[in-house]
C-alpha cells in the first residue's frame, strides 16, 4: 500500500511540473553534444566534426592588437587537420537558453601550457538541431 501511495503522490508532482522544466534537460543534452562537437572536433583534429557544430556561415570574432578579428567558420574548419589532436582539453562551462536561441561557455586549456582560451557561442536550434552560428573567443593566462 506503500508504494501504491508513493507512485500515486509521485506521479501527481512531477503533472504539477511546468512543460518546460520537463524539456529543459533534453534541450541542454542536446545543446552540449553540439559543444561536445566542437570541442572534440577541434581539439582531436576532426574537421567533419566541426562541420556538425558550425552553421555554414559562422564566424569567429577575436582582438588582435585591440582590433576586432573576424574569422570566418570554413577557414578554421580548413585549419583543423584530420587526425592532428591539438593536446588540448576542453570542459563546458555553462550553458542558458531560451526557446531556440542559447548562449555557451567553454574553456579550452593545454596541459602543458598556463595559456587556456575561453569561448563563447551563440547557438540557434534550426530544424530541430543546436547548432553553433557565431563564437567569440579569448586567451586566459592563469
Amino acid at each position: 500500500m506503500k508504494t501504491y501511495f508513493f507512485t500515486v503522490v509521485l506521479c501527481c508532482f512531477v503533472n504539477m511540473l511546468p512543460a518546460q522544466s520537463r524539456t529543459d534537460a533534453a534541450e541542454i543534452t542536446e545543446i552540449s553534444q553540439t559543444l561536445t562537437d566542437y570541442i572534440e572536433g577541434s581539439t582531436n583534429g576532426q574537421p567533419e566534426r566541426l562541420k556538425t557544430a558550425f552553421h555554414p556561415n559562422l564566424k569567429l570574432y577575436y582582438v588582435k592588437d585591440e582590433t576586432l578579428q573576424i574569422w570566418s567558420g570554413q577557414d578554421y574548419i580548413k585549419d583543423t587537420k584530420e587526425g592532428q589532436p591539438t593536446g588540448e582539453l576542453g570542459k563546458i562551462i555553462s550553458i542558458d537558453f531560451e526557446n531556440t536561441i542559447g548562449v555557451a561557455k567553454v574553456q579550452i586549456a593545454n596541459p602543458n601550457s598556463e595559456t587556456s582560451y575561453v569561448d563563447y557561442f551563440m547557438l540557434m536550434k534550426i530544424e530541430g538541431r543546436w547548432t553553433i552560428i557565431h563564437k567569440m573567443f579569448t586567451k586566459r593566462v592563469q
